[in-house]
């Protein structure tokens, strides 16, 4: 039976990014996933990084999100030169639109929160789009330029921590799915998987939606259902869009070469991973309604992936009750990818033992669901 210091249960980018973050800190880790590596919701995401404010976050969630992104800079330069590969980190800008009134109502509220949090937003009125994003649609009533919104392109991501971890010797195991636990009292002893049994100092659960049927058996009662995302990806023969353009929940990411993401749907269709008709169709309606200048560009997919949800769309973060060493980190829904350095960094404190650089009782299993989210940022 083999035997590592921690053994982590999802290889999509928090279970990656925990085991980039232990290696960085000499704890030895082994990842196993039930499919390739980071092939899931982590591989599908758009890869919008929420800005940073300049004052202290209020809230654990938005700590976690501002040392998000204070850390993905720092990881795109350190991924570079340890692989050679760029993840497309880019502090492209973005812009948040209403088409309502009612949503220009709730957009002002939003703003105002934004600058309390020392995050820079500038309001547009149509006749200033040019000036910032020119694309935009003229009938928009109003849009707020965050100039510090950022990109990553999640596949190259994905790439650039696996092979930082080869190159650092964390075993990965793709299509070897973790079906159960070997426990003694409080502790899990190894983890049973399709391949035999791995013995293991501390486990941590990062898998997503499977999360939930994996934990049910050790008696921990977490949901994290699955929720499907549709993204279509068009392509035009030169760059259309500069900034990121959200409206409401859904968003234009525009990459360098001229490619454009149009996302992302939330639907409960269980584990049910395929696009569908009418979401891609809804989402190219409203791409066109964003930015008409897209209408003569090219379809040339669409995709969907399986995020892990919570009941109230905050994730779970920390030791399991009644388990001495069995660490929980999924549950992000659609923030996965922007929140996971941080993530990463405060299972490795769980880990290691130091006390957490945030307050995880928000995140804690089994807590009572709060009635909203207190985020600044919807995706």
């Amino acid at each position: 039976m083999s035997r590592a210091d921690v053994v982590i249960v999802g290889g999509g980018v928090v279970g990656l990014s925990i085991a980039y973050q232990l290696a960085r800190e000499d704890v030895r880790s082994v990842v196993f996933d039930r499919n390739d590596l980071g092939h899931s919701a982590s591989w599908a995401g758009a890869g919008i990084i929420a800005p940073g404010g300049d004052r202290p976050a209020r809230t654990s969630i938005g700590l976690l999100r501002d040392r998000s992104a204070e850390l993905f800079p720092q990881w795109a330069r350190a991924l570079r030169e340890e692989t050679g590969i760029d993840n497309g980190y880019r502090p492209c800008g973005g812009v948040d639109v209403a088409a309502t009134e009612d949503e220009e109502r709730v957009l002002r509220a939003e703003a105002g929160r934004w600058r309390e949090a020392g995050i820079a937003c500038e309001r547009l009125m149509p006749n200033d789009f040019d000036r910032v994003e020119p694309a935009l649609a003229r009938d928009l009533r109003v849009a707020y330029f965050l100039p510090d919104r950022a990109q990553v392109r999640n596949p190259r991501h994905l790439r650039a921590l696996i092979a930082a971890l080869t190159k650092r010797g964390t075993d990965l195991h793709l299509g070897e799915p973790v079906i159960g636990f070997d426990v003694d009292g409080d502790r899990v002893q190894a983890v049973e998987t399709s391949a035999g049994r791995f013995a293991c100092g501390q486990v941590v659960v990062a898998a997503g939606p499977w999360t939930e049927g994996l934990l049910s058996p050790l008696g921990l009662n977490i949901a994290t259902p699955p929720v499907r995302g549709q993204i279509a990806l068009l392509r035009s023969p030169r760059p259309i869009l500069k900034r990121i353009v959200e409206h409401r929940e859904r968003y234009l990411v525009p990459r360098d070469d001229g490619r454009v993401l149009v996302g992302s749907t939330e639907e409960d269709a269980g584990f049910q991973n395929q696009t569908t008709t009418l979401a891609v169709s809804g989402l190219l309606v409203e791409a066109l309604r964003l930015c008409p200048g897209l209408a003569e560009a090219e379809v040339e997919r669409a995709w969907a992936g399986l995020r892990p949800g919570s009941p109230d769309s905050r994730p779970y973060i920390g030791t399991a009750p009644g388990w001495d060493n069995l660490i929980v980190a999924s549950g992000h829904r659609r923030a996965g990818l922007q929140l996971s350095p941080a993530t990463a960094e405060v299972v490795a404190d769980l880990v290691v033992g130091r006390p957490p650089r945030v307050d995880l009782d928000p995140f804690r299993l089994g807590r009572e669901p709060a009635m909203r989210v207190d985020d600044l940022f919807r995706s």
